[in-house]
């Protein structure tokens, strides 16, 4: 299936819901540090109730590290300043999708390093700064995994 990647997450009830939703979608989970709060946080824990045991959840110390992880896969970074639109990209079950830290999303030179048709962005009204970032991982996720099918949901 997918994999989700928060480059320095910093909001615990954000990685909560996301832990859930990616539970409950059967996406992989990888967080980079450093992290802005501990695994045993208890507003992580109580925004992720208890389907920290459905998830799968790495923890990687850098980008690079992460970066080798999901091999051969497509990598699309997901940012306010992406360049196509997240529903004109074509998604396949084995893709990751990269979300940056809720303050300062990616660094430029993390995004840049990404081909345009994957740099992708989620529209919003003229003079928004940005979503929240577990709605944003939502709203990508749920769009990619319509492309497939909704492949393994019951």
């Amino acid at each position: 299936m997918f994999d989700v990647i928060l480059f320095q997450p910093e909001i615990p009830p954000n990685t909560g819901n996301i832990i859930r939703l990616c539970a409950n979608t059967g996406t992989r989970l990888h967080l980079i540090k450093p992290l802005g709060f501990t695994l045993e946080d208890k507003q992580l824990l109580r925004a992720g109730l208890d389907y920290h045991e459905f998830a799968s959840i790495t923890v990687h110390e850098t980008w690079a590290d992460c970066a080798r992880s999901p091999q051969g896969r497509r990598i699309f970074a997901v940012s306010t300043k992406g360049t196509q639109r997240y529903n004109l990209a074509s998604y396949a079950t084995d893709d990751a999708f990269l979300f940056g830290a809720e303050s300062c999303g990616l660094p430029a030179e993390l995004l840049e390093s990404f081909p345009g048709d994957r740099r992708i962005c989620v529209p919003m009204v003229a003079g928004s700064r940005s979503l929240n970032l577990s709605n944003t991982v939502a709203v990508v996720l749920y769009e990619a995994w319509r492309q497939v099918g909704f492949s393994g949901a019951s």
